[in-house]
């Protein structure tokens, strides 16, 4: 399968997984908003829930990461420049979901 085929596929489905993720977590953030902090830390001690706001962190990065790399591809003609810019994104979609999993998980 050719890389922008495989790309284009990661981009529908990421899209397709995020449209409930982010309709649960608008649901559930109106809920806590306006609650006290020991509501919000009972929010994301929940095991499932805690599992379902990781996913939705990761896909969200993951989306975005493969969405504003087809503007570097698109709109970057240097290729030295737009390699760098590729993997300085795919680098903080990484660890950026990873740090703050790491940190609703010590909660």
């Amino acid at each position: 399968m050719i890389k922008a085929t495989k790309k284009w596929i990661f981009l529908k489905v990421s899209g397709a997984v995020s449209v409930p993720l982010m309709i649960w977590f608008i649901i559930n953030f109106t809920s806590i908003y306006d609650q006290n902090y020991a509501n919000v830390i009972n929010f994301f001690s929940n095991p499932i829930l805690k599992f379902l706001f990781s996913v939705f962190i990761i896909n969200a990065y993951f989306f975005s990461a493969l969405s504003i790399s087809e503007v570097f591809e698109d709109y970057v003609k240097n290729d030295k420049i737009k390699n760098v810019a590729n993997r300085v994104l795919y680098a903080s979609a990484v660890v950026i979901p990873l740090i703050t999993i790491i940190l609703i998980s010590i909660l």
